[in-house]
């Protein structure tokens, strides 16, 4: 491979992939969750979300290969994928209001507010999964990744598309993982961001401020699970 190639097949999925991690969506909002409950390195929570959002799309991608585009583009398929992960994203967001009713909090805040955080513990805030019932970052961003039906349908039709015009298959194997490792490394990069400037950010937030904060990535989650239950019937 000649490094203009290389650079071209690069930036072009760099930029397409950082063009849609741009957009506010489930898994962001996810981030955001997980890094505010996150006591210690929450910087890392973007890098790991990402790695298991990396997982799921590099399955994607060998799929895509194997011929999985046509059954991305069924509506029973994309429908399915829609209830389902409406569902999920609603239960996410109805246990995260349920976890700032219960007043269970990170250990962050122990010292801002301490009759609270008795309480929290004397709930076994300490073992409460966070972000909604998913407590490892690797995991929720697969399985937030995968809730969402539209991203399917992108990779089944844009994503796609990309990997034909750049002849992204497996005996062009270099492409492949040029194309994957620039992908990747523009959600990398946005993720990573966001969730250092949240780890710094909730430092400086009251308990109240964070409980707010909270309840509105939960009412935000829930928004999107029933807008991705219910639109995806409406061809919206």
């Amino acid at each position: 491979m000649d490094i203009a190639l290389f650079w071209s097949v690069f930036g072009f999925s760099f930029l397409v992939a950082l063009t849609g991690a741009l957009v506010p969506g489930p898994l962001l909002t996810y981030t955001i969750v997980k890094t505010l409950r996150t006591n210690r390195r929450g910087f890392l929570v973007g890098a790991w979300v990402i790695t298991g959002h990396a997982l799921l799309e590099s399955a994607i991608i060998i799929g895509l290969l194997l011929g999985l585009a046509t059954l991305l583009r069924s509506s029973v398929v994309v429908k399915t994928i829609g209830v389902v992960g409406g569902g999920f994203l609603l239960y996410m967001g109805i246990s995260l209001i349920l976890d700032v009713v219960r007043k269970r909090v990170p250990d962050v805040f122990d010292t801002k507010d301490e009759a609270t955080a008795s309480a929290a513990t004397e709930e076994g805030a300490a073992s409460t999964p966070a972000g909604g019932g998913i407590q490892n970052p690797v995991l929720g961003g697969l399985l937030v990744s995968m809730s969402n039906p539209y991203f399917w349908v992108w990779w089944a039709t844009v994503g796609f598309a990309f990997m034909i015009r750049f002849d992204v298959s497996f005996a062009n194997w270099t492409v492949l993982l040029v194309f994957f490792l620039g992908h990747e490394a523009g959600d990398l990069a946005w993720y990573v961001a966001t969730s250092t400037l949240v780890d710094i950010g909730k430092r400086k937030i009251t308990l109240k401020v964070y409980n707010i904060i909270l309840t509105v990535c939960a009412v935000v989650i829930i928004g999107f699970g029933g807008y991705l239950g219910v639109s995806i019937f409406l061809g919206a």
